[in-house]
């Protein structure tokens, strides 16, 4: 019998975010594993997860995944059915995808079961199309001199005329999540290294708190006013808005708070 290896998203609030496809294989599986390094669930609680699937859960580390895979993971499930839960949707992360290429090599069948991500929700959450959306970066949490490529892209984007999502960094591990103040505070660092004011200048930008639960914020303004603004408890992200077609700025002042005045130089003529 050959080992298997299932990629279950939980999608992006809590236990019950599990599609009905992915909590079934883990009720069936030998043993579960579990991440939450690369996502907080705000809502998530783990004891009714392992309540729902039937069976203890194993949390992995990020070593665990990256480093250590081959003896926390792989040798263990050679001749047994392991289901792996992931935040969201399991192939986001790339993290994930080395380890299913791990697997494969190793004579170990892989399956995945898609979850919703924050690349999914963004759409419904703002009413920014999704086609308009450019490369997705992530800001990372840096002590000394910041990495500029996450500016780059963004500056690319916008120069064809393309949204971005920006990803906040998340070190599971040690509780810490960055808020969306300290993600505008970064991009404005190397606006003024580069003096090239790729969002102060825009004068739009868009915040997301805790996408897919019930309790979702969304706020779309300034630099300065999203910066003081209160989107309560993580995973934040950003969105870095391109020109508008008139029924995204429409969405964008019913669904986020936009000040019609500000959106309506967004417009595309």
């Amino acid at each position: 019998m050959l080992g298997q290896l299932i990629f279950v998203g939980l999608g992006l609030s809590s236990e019950r975010s599990i599609s009905l496809q992915g909590l079934d294989l883990a009720k069936e599986a030998d043993c579960i594993f579990a991440e939450f390094y690369t996502s907080p669930m705000p809502h998530l609680d783990f004891g009714k997860l392992e309540r729902l699937v039937g069976k203890p859960i194993q949390i992995l580390r990020r070593s665990d995944v990256e480093e250590y895979a081959q003896h926390a993971v792989l040798e263990r499930i050679r001749d047994r059915k392991a289901v792996f839960l992931v935040p969201g949707d399991p192939m986001v992360a790339t993290t994930h995808i080395d380890l299913r290429l791990r697997a494969e090599k190793a004579g170990v069948k892989t399956r995945v079961i898609a979850g919703a991500s924050i690349l999914s929700a963004i759409g419904g959450l703002t009413g920014l199309q999704a086609y308009k959306f450019g490369r997705t970066v992530t800001i990372p949490y840096v002590e000394g001199k910041l990495p500029e490529s996450p500016y780059d892209h963004i500056k690319t984007n916008l120069q064809a005329d393309l949204h971005t999502l920006a990803l906040l960094d998340v070190a599971a591990e040690r509780s810490y999540y960055m808020s969306i103040r300290e993600g505008l505070e970064y991009i404005q660092q190397i606006e003024l290294r580069r003096r090239d004011p790729v969002i102060g200048g825009r004068g739009l930008v868009v915040g997301i708190a805790k996408a897919g639960a019930d309790d979702a914020v969304v706020k779309a303004g300034t630099v300065h006013e999203l910066g003081n603004f209160n989107f309560g408890g993580p995973p934040h992200c950003l969105i870095i808005p391109a020109n508008l077609h008139f029924m995204e700025a429409e969405a964008l002042e019913i669904l986020a708070g936009a000040d019609p005045r500000t959106v309506k130089r967004f417009v595309s003529r």
